[in-house]
C-alpha cells in the first residue's frame, strides 16, 4: 500500500480547504437559485410547491392566502408576527408587523384579531404556529411566506416604515422574490447559526 506523497497531500488539503471557503460564502455549491429567467408566475408556482412540501411538517396548522391576509390587513383586523432574525427583518417586514419576541410577551393582547405569522416561505412560522397552538394561542401561517407576500402584489416596508422592494429570502435555494426585487442572503455559515 502506498501512500500519498507530502506534495499531493498538501495538494489535497488545499483543495478541501478551496471547496470549504466556497461552500461557507455560499459560492457555486449547485443549489436551486431563484435568479434564472423564470417569470413571476413561475416563481409563485415554485413557492407554492416548496410551501406544499414544507407543510407536511406542520400538516394541523391552519394556513392563509396572501389575498386573505390582505383583505384582513384592509379590514385592520390582522396582526402579523415575522418568525425570521432580526437580520432578516432589518431588511423589510410585512406593514405593522410584529417580531416573535414581542408578540410572545404580549401574545394576550391580540385574542380578538386575527394572527397570522410568517417567515422567507413560512416553513418556521408554520413550526411557531404549531408551538402556539400547544400553548392555546391561535396563530395561522402566511402561505408561501413574504415570498408569496410579494409575488401576490403584497408591499413590504423597513424598519423606518417605507415602501421597499427589497426582501431577505434566508439563501440562494429560496430566491424567488419578485422581478424587479433586490434580494438578501445569508451565506451558508450564516444559515447554521
Amino acid at each position: 500500500m502506498s501512500f500519498p506523497t507530502l506534495t499531493s497531500r498538501k495538494h489535497f488539503r488545499i483543495m478541501t480547504w478551496l471547496c470549504c471557503g466556497l461552500i461557507i460564502l455560499g459560492g457555486p455549491v449547485g443549489v436551486v437559485r431563484g435568479d434564472g429567467v423564470e417569470s413571476d408566475a413561475e416563481r409563485r408556482k415554485i413557492v407554492y410547491q416548496m410551501y406544499s412540501g414544507y407543510k407536511k411538517d406542520f400538516a394541523d396548522v391552519r394556513d392563509i392566502s396572501p389575498q386573505q391576509a390582505m383583505d384582513l390587513l384592509q379590514q385592520n383586523q390582522v396582526t402579523f408576527v415575522d418568525t425570521r432574525k432580526p437580520a432578516e427583518m432589518a431588511v423589510s417586514m410585512l406593514p405593522g408587523a410584529l417580531s416573535e419576541q414581542d408578540f410572545l410577551s404580549r401574545s394576550g393582547d391580540y385574542r380578538d384579531r386575527t394572527v397570522v405569522g410568517y417567515c422567507t416561505i413560512s416553513y418556521r412560522s408554520g413550526k411557531f404556529a404549531a408551538k402556539m397552538a400547544e400553548r392555546g394561542v391561535a396563530v395561522i401561517n402566511l402561505r408561501g411566506g413574504i415570498l408569496a407576500w410579494t409575488l401576490e402584489g403584497g408591499k413590504v416596508y423597513d424598519q423606518d416604515g417605507r415602501e421597499v422592494k427589497r426582501i431577505h429570502v434566508y439563501g440562494n435555494r429560496w430566491d424567488y422574490a419578485p422581478s424587479g426585487y433586490e434580494t438578501v442572503k445569508f451565506n451558508l455559515l450564516e444559515q447554521l447559526y
